[in-house]
């Protein structure tokens, strides 16, 4: 019998094939969990506030807050006002990393979380209609102890404060600290220098209104988060392992459709294009991260996985339609736009929000589409969306899903007709289709939960809500089980080596159609399955 691989390899061989890619996708969840580190680390670092003795061509000075040129320090505001230093005399000076560390190429990528420590003063509250602080703030590298900073960005950023004072505002509360949420303050697509180093002031200038209203600021904290250097190298060799293995099973997969006399059908080129995406995202580039500043690696990221998840999602959809074999009209990408076109559409409306925050980063680290109201509003609101969309689209799947099961399940009507070896070899068809729909559809599952987690974890400073903690064992466990599904589809949709019959010659796939439409002669079907064997 000719058709896919699915169909004429034995049971026996079929559940060896199943049993090793379970192993696989086992040992891709305990490659994350036993031998990688956490994704991510977070460090706490405060501020030391700095006194600037010169007057004039402020910006061509650095200040560190230890070290052998450490600046004039101050402990607190009081010492300040009774040495008569102004405020916009005062630099909020943070050394990243602490002392004696050093960041590495391998962190991949660095994230800072600006939280204010604000006291309660009755003569100097924060502002009941929401107070904007202005921070002028420069960032600046080095490579060694000894060498200068070197300015890596400079700007002028406006961050809205939202403190809530829980204690009531009376005269014996002063003193006390308001409770502040935090700030996103600076993003750097890349970490490949040793030292940075952030200088922040707060200018004050009361005819302009400028920071006036931000209450008492007693100090300024900052948290440090960078990707664990172990965790990137156990995710740049699961990549380096995965890309020849998609890639070879690619190449067989398409030079087994050239050799059919037919053209490919629909199912077969979106198998094929499954497998040049999930290529796509496999492979490593980010090792030249390690030995080259290239900032854009974070947005390049992004657009990878959205040409995946984007091809994933249509896939699926086509998956389900090309086995509806009631369906008036198939092999046609046309019938399917309905479908598709909402996905590519939710896709693009992604990348423009992405290139919105991260592509404006790009030339300022320290842009965020947080930082305003609208833009705090419209974030939200892109990723509220997101996940409902995800939920929705596995829900219409799922139907699309029990839509098959019963088109399928009609036709078992017709078997008892049939002869007692066709009759078993069709109902093992229809377990292994069916089979194959919930694995599918547990793929599906896992990635939109995947995905609403990651969006919710990658904004989770903004919700200002406990982080759902995605563990290593997770990222490497979807990642394994993608890869996993995209080969086994790939071999097991391949065309029979066992014979290339008519119905390929007439572009009329047991892909496709799974069921003739006319009973062949005993003869011919004899002769046909001892062809097979």
């Amino acid at each position: 019998m000719a058709g896919a691989i699915i169909e004429n390899m034995s049971t026996k061989k079929l559940v060896i094939v199943g049993v090793i890619l379970l192993l696989f996708q086992v040992l891709s969840f305990l490659v994350g969990g036993l031998f990688a580190p956490s994704p991510t680390t977070a460090i706490h670092y405060v501020a030391t506030k700095c006194v600037d003795v010169r007057k004039h061509n402020q910006q061509s000075k650095w200040f560190m807050p230890w070290g052998p040129h450490q600046c004039e320090k101050i402990r607190d505001f009081s010492e300040a006002m009774a040495m008569r230093i102004q405020a916009n005399d005062i630099v909020f000076a943070v050394h990243i990393p602490l002392p004696n560390k050093e960041m590495s190429p391998w962190f991949q990528f660095m994230l800072v979380i600006l939280q204010f420590d604000i006291a309660f003063n009755l003569n100097n509250q924060i502002a009941e209609d929401g107070a904007m602080v202005t921070i002028d703030v420069g960032l600046a590298y080095r490579d060694d102890i000894l060498s200068e900073w070197t300015e890596i960005a400079h700007s002028r950023e406006l961050r809205k404060l939202s403190c809530n004072f829980t204690a009531p505002k009376k005269p014996e509360n002063e003193g006390r600290h308001y409770d502040c949420d935090l700030m996103p303050f600076l993003e750097l697509g890349s970490v490949a220098h040793k030292y940075y180093l952030v200088n922040i002031r707060l200018p004050v200038n009361e005819r302009k209104r400028v920071n006036v209203g931000i209450g008492e600021i007693k100090d300024i904290q900052l948290v440090g988060i960078h990707q664990n250097g172990g965790f990137t190298k156990v995710w740049f060799a699961m990549k380096t392992f995965l890309t020849p293995s998609i890639l070879i099973i690619m190449v067989w997969y398409w030079r087994r459709i050239t050799l059919m006399t037919r053209p490919p059908v629909l199912l077969e080129k979106m198998i094929f294009a499954l497998g040049i995406s999930m290529t796509f995202i496999n492979i490593p580039v980010e090792w030249f991260s390690v030995g080259f500043n290239w900032t854009w690696m974070l947005l390049f990221g992004d657009i990878r996985q959205g040409i995946f998840y984007t091809m994933l999602l249509s896939f699926w959809i086509i998956f389900c339609g090309e086995h509806m074999m009631d369906q008036a009209e198939r092999n046609r990408f046309a019938v399917y736009w309905k479908q598709v076109g909402p996905i590519v559409f939710g896709s693009f409306c992604l990348f423009i929000f992405d290139m919105c925050e991260r592509g404006v980063q790009l030339k300022n680290p320290f842009y965020s589409i947080w930082a305003s109201d609208v833009g705090t509003e419209l974030a939200m609101a892109f990723i509220i969306v997101a996940g409902i969309c995800a939920c929705l689209y596995f829900l219409f799947l799922c139907f699309m899903v029990f839509q098959v099961f019963r088109n399928i399940s009609g036709k078992r009507s017709s078997l008892p007709a049939m002869s007692r070896a066709r009759r078993l070899h069709y109902e093992g068809l229809i377990f292994r289709f069916k089979f194959l729909m919930l694995v599918t559809l547990a793929c599906a599952a896992m990635t939109v939960i995947f995905f609403i987690i990651s969006q919710v974890n990658e904004g989770h400073w903004h919700w200002d809500e406990h982080t759902v903690q995605v563990n290593s064992a997770f990222f490497t466990g979807i990642y394994g089980m993608w890869n996993l599904y995209v080969f086994a589809i790939m071999f097991l949709y391949a065309p029979s080596h066992k014979r290339y019959g008519d119905e390929q010659s007439n572009g009329k796939s047991s892909v496709v159609r799974r069921y003739p439409r006319k009973r062949p002669s005993a003869s011919r079907s004899t002769a046909s399955k001892r062809r097979s064997r």
